[in-house]
């Protein structure tokens, strides 16, 4: 399971709306837009390429944050491995996170790249 990232753990703790999704449930399919990221608050969330667990996320991460940077649609997949809790953070929010916390931005990239590299890393 990928370390929590501390801008997750950072939204968690501010956290206001919160959505609920059961074991094996999809939260957001590959080719769909993109609205907003989440931050997984309980639980833990997969994330699927073609079908494949790619990674898992635990308490304190973050995923879908690629479709809010660059408005494409979602390049994987996510499912609730086991039951969870997810804190949504629409585009205007993280605007407003990445204006006032230069300190968020950074953790969101090194999130992203710490992805990247392991991608690069697949057979």
């Amino acid at each position: 399971m990928a370390a929590p990232s501390q801008a997750g753990s950072y939204l968690v703790r501010f956290a206001g709306e919160q959505r609920a999704f059961a074991t094996g449930q999809v939260i957001f399919a590959a080719g769909s837009p993109g609205d907003v990221m989440y931050v997984v608050k309980e639980g833990e969330v997969e994330v699927l390429v073609r079908d494949r667990v790619i990674e898992t996320i635990g308490p304190g991460g973050i995923l879908g944050e690629m479709a809010l940077i660059d408005r494409n649609p979602r390049s994987a997949s996510a499912r609730a491995k086991t039951d969870c809790q997810l804190v949504p953070i629409d585009e205007a929010r993280f605007t407003y996170l990445v204006q006032q916390t230069p300190y968020f931005a950074i953790e969101v990239m090194r999130v992203m790249a710490r992805r990247l590299r392991h991608m690069n890393l697949e057979p």
